[in-house]
Order: C-alpha cells, then sequence, then structure tokens
C-alpha cells in the first residue's frame, strides 16, 4: 500500500488524478476527508466507516461499506476482501460516484457507465459468483422495504419475489413462479437497465461532503 500519511506531493496527485478523474483540488480535499476518517492513520478499516453519522441510517449500509473493501473494485483484477485499505483505494472506490464532465467522448461516456453498473453489480453480488440470485436481489429490497416501517417482513419478501420474477422476465423470458432462476449475469443487468440514467444520479452523501457537487 501507498504512503499518504502525509499530504501526497504533486506527483502523486497527478497520477491518482489521471487514474480516477478527479481534480488535483478535489484529491485535495478527499484525502483530508481519509485522513479525519481514518484519524491520520495511513489505512482505513471497517470500524472507521462505522462513525459516520450520515451512513447509520442508511439501509444498505453494510453493502457500501463492503464496496470499499471489495477487492473487485481497486480496478487491479483483484478479487476477495480487504481488511483495510490506502487513500489510494479508497479514491479509486470513490471515483465510481463521480459525474461525467460535459467534455469526454461518447465513449468515454459509455466506459464511465459500464464501470458504474459494474460497482454496483458488485455490490449485490456479495459472493462473487458472477449472477445475482433472487436471495442477494432480494436481501437488499426487504431491507430497504421492511426498514421504511410500511411493511411488514412478509410483504417485503412477497414484493422482492415478484420483483425477481419481472427481471427473470426480462433476462430470460417468461416465467411460472414455482420455475428456479440462477439469477442474472452482467450483461443481462447491463441490458435490464438500458436506457435508465445513472451517470449523474449516482452519488453519495455520507462522507459529509457531495460528491454531486465534488465532481463538477
Amino acid at each position: 500500500m501507498g504512503s499518504f500519511q502525509s499530504l501526497p506531493d504533486n506527483h502523486q496527485y497527478r497520477t491518482l488524478s489521471q487514474n480516477t478523474g478527479f481534480s488535483l483540488e478535489q484529491i485535495g480535499i478527499l484525502h483530508n476527508r481519509f485522513k479525519q476518517l481514518s484519524q491520520n492513520e495511513e489505512t482505513l478499516r471497517r470500524d472507521d466507516f462505522k462513525t459516520i453519522q450520515d451512513l447509520e441510517s442508511n439501509p444498505i449500509r453494510s453493502q457500501i461499506i463492503e464496496a470499499f473493501f471489495d477487492k473487485r473494485n481497486f480496478q487491479k483484477d483483484d478479487v476477495g476482501s480487504a481488511q483495510e485499505i490506502d487513500f489510494e483505494e479508497f479514491l479509486t472506490v470513490m471515483s465510481y460516484f463521480r459525474a461525467p464532465t460535459h467534455h469526454i467522448t461518447e465513449e468515454q461516456r459509455e466506459e464511465m457507465r459500464r464501470a458504474k453498473l459494474r460497482f454496483l453489480f458488485n455490490m449485490h453480488d456479495t459472493d462473487n459468483d458472477g449472477t445475482i440470485t433472487l436471495e442477494e436481489y432480494r436481501h437488499v429490497v426487504e431491507e430497504l422495504l421492511s426498514r421504511s416501517g410500511a411493511l411488514g417482513m412478509e410483504t417485503a419478501k412477497g414484493i422482492a419475489d415478484a420483483a425477481m420474477l419481472e427481471v427473470a422476465s426480462i433476462s430470460v423470458g417468461p416465467m411460472a413462479p414455482d420455475e428456479f432462476f440462477e439469477g442474472i449475469t452482467f450483461e443481462q443487468f447491463l441490458k435490464i437497465l438500458k436506457g435508465v440514467e445513472i451517470e449523474t444520479t449516482m452519488h453519495i452523501r455520507f462522507l459529509n461532503m457531495d460528491t454531486t457537487v465534488l465532481c463538477k
């Protein structure tokens, strides 16, 4: 892991800027936030994220935290879960929430969209088997619905099942309620979300900063 306990020098900033798309000023802001969360240590651990107040009430809090430690998101062709992350890895994960600038090509925009969707897919593909199963999908939906207080757990399960069957019908055609659905692949995931605007809406505020503003 790189040493970022002290302020990164200009060369380190420029390398990180090229790799993540953040400006030098934005990297400086994020580095300060990293130091606050880590209490000036070189790495962050899961417990450091648990101190973020804005994250406490988020229904998918655990998935968000785990995403920061998922090696698939470090863009290093690695898998598994890290016990701690350095600033470069933190910044790489934060870059998935960047909104596209106005000065990128359509090819770059599509590449950014695909990276964001891969990040979301990885969040749900918790066992890293390359598919999102009914249980993985239902876990997220149940948590979102049941914590709202408006629905009971059984009702939330029913809605999650119905939603997954609808997703399955888009991916593999009509299915009966008793048919077994193995899950959707990433390519099917892309197909399902085709036309859904995600590039500018995927952002977070749990670091006491709004990435929709930060990344402009």
